[in-house]
């Protein structure tokens, strides 16, 4: 199977759920990419290089889940175990092929310039790594004055990299940045209505091109991965969901290619959790109400995501409806029964197993019975699909096992059951 999608769309895609970390701050991957860009130019970068240079940008924090990772990120200049997080993206990177070219570079992009020179890397990694911590750090300081007195305080941020030349920066890039960066309209793009034109623009040029299964799958795990690394306890949630899902398909004898489609909707359903506060994924109670309203979200999150990779139509759909319910009071958008495909329903009924087995703030994992026990009782109150919950009964172990990767609730992993 092949589906014809264009990997730059999907580079956006991932970078609005990066994006989504920041919770309220979401654009900084954006900004970084757009400075890149800017000082490759300066460069005279060729226009592949450019590209490259830009997507490292948008995906230089991919190594980031937390919020509380990313509030240091926008707050902070500089602290000890900054360079984890690049250690972690590059390692993701890495693991999908198409991508693995800018792994080295995001790698070092918390490394400061003493630090790299004596790192004996490539000279063309080492200058684009430093370029991307220059343009990062000049937007984690600029961050605070955004639609506010961003054209005062763009002078004291220049003062501070200027400071940094040397150390931090290679003397070359400060003042190349300096040169660019010398005019009301560099900075003044960085601001989300004018940077969210410049986005779609290059959007715009798009060009689709056939990836295989594999590679699809591969970039779906990339997604998850991300995802999944959020709170320890949402950890192999999408692996675990995504694994499940295919199993239901397979029973209920969907085609290949319709079970190998809701395999990578499973591992994309939850993109839209990475906008949700860490203290309130990892709350030992209660939710509020702004709290649950903030979790409701993260569907509508996801679909607004997907929407943006051409050639994922369906794929979007089924991971975006994970939420809704047969009697029509799910959310985000409410829809009932006939609208309700057997691809949505069994990512629904997927994604509950899985939560059920798992380890939350405020529960132990369930039992295999009790899981189904809870199953059909959200059948009985037409909040899932009834054929389904009872496919799952009919082989809880196999069901228990796809969710889990465990062979038994007090087993070990079984290692065939985690897709690689």
């Amino acid at each position: 199977m092949s589906i014809a999608i264009d990997l730059g769309q999907a580079i956006h895609a991932l970078s609005d759920a990066l994006d989504l970390v920041g919770v309220d701050e979401v654009c900084h991957g954006k900004r970084v990419g757009y400075m890149a860009l800017q000082c490759g130019r300066g460069l005279g970068l060729s226009n592949p290089e450019l590209e490259d240079l830009f997507h490292a940008g948008l995906l230089h924090d991919c190594g980031v889940s937390s919020t509380h990772l990313h509030r240091c990120l926008v707050s902070e200049l500089d602290w000890e175990g900054s360079e984890f997080h690049c250690i972690k993206g590059s390692e993701l990177l890495n693991q999908f092929p198409p991508l693995a070219h800018l792994a080295s570079i995001v790698r070092y992009h918390h490394t400061h310039w003493e630090a790299l020179r004596a790192a004996k890397l490539p000279e063309k990694t080492a200058q684009l790594a430093n370029l991307l911590y220059l343009v990062d750090r000049v937007d984690a300081l600029t961050a605070p004055h955004y639609e506010r007195d961003l054209l005062l305080a763009r002078h004291t941020v220049c003062d501070t990299v200027w400071r940094l030349s040397g150390s931090f920066f290679a003397p070359e890039l400060v003042g190349l940045f300096l040169d660019l960066s010398d005019n009301e309209a560099f900075w003044l793009s960085l601001e989300t209505r004018h940077l969210m034109r410049f986005i779609y623009e290059r959007e715009r040029e798009a060009r689709l091109a056939p990836v295989s299964f594999p590679e699809l799958r591969q970039l779906a795990l990339l997604f998850a991965r991300i995802v999944d690394a959020k709170s320890p306890f949402t950890m192999e949630h999408s692996l675990g969901t995504a694994r499940l899902a295919r199993f239901l398909a397979e029973q209920v004898e969907l085609p290949v290619e319709t079970c190998e489609k809701i395999e990578v909707a499973a591992l994309l359903h939850d993109l839209g959790k990475l906008q949700v506060p860490d203290e309130i994924l990892e709350k030992p109670g209660a939710l509020t109400r702004e709290e649950r309203s903030m979790i409701q979200r993260h569907s509508f999150e996801t679909y607004q995501i997907l929407r943006g990779i051409t050639g994922l139509e369906d794929i979007t759909l089924w991971a975006a409806y994970h939420h809704e319910t047969p009697d029509g009071r799910g959310y985000p958008f409410h829809r009932r029964e006939a609208e309700l495909t057997v691809e949505m329903r069994i990512i629904a009924v997927s994604d509950v197993f899985q939560a059920l087995a798992q380890r939350r703030p405020y529960r132990k994992p369930l039992e295999p019975d009790e899981i189904l026990e809870l199953l059909r009782t959200l059948v009985q109150q037409n909040h899932l699909d009834g054929d389904l919950v009872e496919l799952v009964g009919q082989d809880l172990p196999a069901s228990w096992q796809a969710a889990t990767g465990l062979s038994s609730p007090e087993g070990a992993p079984d290692q065939s059951a985690f897709p690689g």
